[in-house]
């Protein structure tokens, strides 16, 4: 082994340049053992190296640290997109319903006005239907007839009709033209009635008792009234003889 090159080396005794060159040779020695660890021939780890590795040890921690909290971002931000999509999806939900039962109410509001509509109409057709049959009542109570025996026949019969009471034209007019000859103030003075007291008059020659029997609601209270005796006789001829016409001779 060569001695090693220190300034003043050759000055040294020979004992201290032993010891100097074992000490070189030592330092040497550790130089060595520190670049190449016995045991693993292949491995090149450096004295730099060595400091390194807990360095290495906390960069993976924190890599793994922001991993962790890269995904528990990603998790809240999903939870609350889900949570934003549902709140949509229910407020959606509730706008259809809400306008489903606006639409509802609507078209039933619109169904209770055409039937309010409606009846309305059918009141006003009614309304209208009952005026005009009041009107026709009104004009057919205040119908007129000539005030002759024509038209004294005809009201009586008109009457007869309402009350139920049957008679003809005919078998009225024919028994008239032979009882009074169509006087209404006819009166009979001579017979058995005017010898008791209570003779025949008017039209259809009627006693007083039998006109006030028979006489009919609507007419005149009046014996001489030629409606009011045509009816009255009329009605007491019908509860006799069965009707007017069935008379041929006194009654």
């Amino acid at each position: 082994m060569p001695l090693p090159n220190i300034p003043g080396y050759n000055r040294l005794t020979k004992t201290h340049k032993y010891s100097a060159a074992g000490i070189a040779a030592a330092g040497a020695a550790a130089i060595a053992f520190a670049v190449v660890p016995s045991g693993d021939a292949g491995a090149k780890t450096t004295a730099q190296d060595l400091p390194n590795k807990p360095v290495a040890l906390t960069s993976q921690k924190a890599d793994a640290q922001a991993h962790h909290e890269a995904l528990a971002k990603q998790s809240a931000l999903a939870a609350k997109q889900a949570k934003d999509e549902a709140a949509k999806k229910a407020a959606a939900k509730q706008a259809a319903e809400e306008a489903a039962e606006k639409k509802a109410a609507e078209q039933a509001a619109a169904k209770k006005a055409a039937e309010a509509k409606a009846a309305k109409e059918r009141a006003a057709k009614q309304a209208a239907s009952r005026s005009a049959t009041r009107i026709e009542t009104v004009a057919a109570e205040k119908k007129t007839y000539p005030d002759n025996l024509d038209g004294w026949i005809r009201e009586s019969l008109d009457i007869m009709k309402k009350k139920g009471i049957p008679g003809s034209y005919e078998g009225i007019h024919r028994n008239i033209i032979r009882e009074s000859g169509g006087n209404p103030r006819a009166i009979n003075n001579w017979d058995i009635n005017a010898q008791n007291g209570v003779p025949s008059k008017g039209l259809l020659q009627v006693i007083a008792p039998t006109f006030q029997a028979y006489h009919v609601e609507g007419t005149p209270w009046d014996a001489y009234d030629p409606v009011a005796n045509i009816t009255a006789a009329c009605n007491y001829a019908a509860d006799r003889y069965g009707s007017m016409d069935n008379v041929n001779g006194p009654y």
